[in-house]
């Protein structure tokens, strides 16, 4: 589940991003002509403007008209699928009171991202497997219900049921108010789609994210699914989407930069001119639902190192159009703002002495 760096907690953190890096849009613009104007007055002895011809176009900013490109046509085609509505959200569903619970439920606040690194022993690491693996079943389980007709509601039933059966409880069920045990976000849907009476559709994309917690340890891991018949536009959205996780876990072992992971990711995504969404991160996970690191996914200047023993998810969305966003009155919905589609993959990891294992598998 993505956390928003957004939030008040994280803004001195956002704050540490090179702009430079941050802000592609404001570099794009030393493209084509640029007008240079040198100084005048009484000691100058000439006025005239001079104007620098751009070479041409390579690497990143050939990504990025690319990008602009794509962004226009990605726009227009997610433009002929209705917009996403909400749906009847109905009650949250009940969990067996023998079931330990986290501790956050119960509570509508929103709990503050703890600043410990989620550092495990061998007992804890075996902990957090048993957690993963059962997210990892639930989440191929869930995608195997994906079918025109089917509500997400029923999907979030489903989930809520194999999670319970198995002895563990739904993380996402009362985290900061959140009512349903899974979040399920459809086409132009970031992240944090609340499940409701709304039937998918032919054509559409479903990112299912599923946490749970086992024996006091959260595993956390999504997938985006196809319903029916998919574009091939937006099938390749979701092919590189998924490529964009494996290569940011390539660049994690004891002692690398967190960076890197951002880096890797933005550099896949570029080649195909699709937006690596900023506002959501990845999280260090395991007794705690949401910790520190936060795991950017666009390019960025964050310190800090990988260490052997550490858990926690890299969790990239990528869009065929805009980055920006906008939320719903629920406060968790979130949309991209011009309406393009938009898909996510998550995996949590453990962070080894030669590299990263993946611990949402079986």
């Amino acid at each position: 589940m993505a956390h928003s760096h957004a939030t008040s907690s994280l803004l001195q953190l956002s704050s540490s991003i090179n702009p430079q890096t941050k802000s592609l849009s404001s570099y794009s613009q030393l493209k084509g002509n640029y007008p240079f104007h040198l100084p005048t007055g009484k000691n100058a002895k000439f006025t005239k403007k001079l104007v620098i011809h751009a070479k041409r176009l390579s690497g990143l900013e050939e990504a990025l008209r690319i990008k602009r490109e794509r962004e226009l046509r990605g726009s227009n085609t997610a433009t002929r699928r209705p917009p996403l509505r909400r749906g009847r959200v109905s009650q949250r569903l009940p969990v067996p009171d023998d079931i330990p619970k986290p501790p956050y439920v119960g509570s509508r606040e929103l709990p503050e991202i703890s600043s410990e690194y989620q550092i495990h022993d061998a007992e804890g690491i075996t902990r957090m497997r048993s957690a993963c693996e059962l997210a990892a079943r639930v989440v191929d389980y869930a995608g195997t219900l994906v079918r025109p007709s089917v509500t997400t509601n029923e999907i979030d039933k489903a989930v809520h049921q194999m999670i319970i059966d198995a002895g563990a409880y739904p993380s996402p069920l009362g985290y900061g108010g959140f009512p349903k045990s899974v979040c399920t976000s459809v086409n132009e849907c970031m992240c944090h789609g609340i499940p409701d009476s709304r039937q998918l559709q032919d054509g559409d994309i479903i990112n299912i994210d599923v946490t749970v917690y086992l024996n006091g340890y959260h595993g956390d891991t999504s997938k985006t699914f196809f319903c029916g018949d998919v574009s091939e536009s937006i099938k390749r959205l979701v092919k590189v989407t998924e490529e964009c996780l494996h290569y940011g876990i390539a660049v994690c072992k004891d002692g690398a930069l967190f960076r890197k992971i951002g880096k890797r990711i933005s550099e896949h995504a570029e080649k195909f001119g699709y937006g690596v969404v900023d506002r959501f991160v990845g999280h260090g996970i395991g007794t705690v639902f949401h910790s520190e690191p936060l795991i950017f996914h666009h390019r960025n200047d964050k310190s800090g190192f990988m260490v052997e023993g550490q858990t926690f998810t890299i969790e990239p969305i990528l869009t065929l159009g805009s980055t920006e966003c906008v939320t719903w009155e629920d406060n968790w919905t979130t949309l991209t703002a011009d309406g393009s589609p938009a898909a996510q993959f998550e995996h949590t990891i453990l962070i080894t002495k030669t590299g990263a294992e993946i611990l949402t598998t079986y």
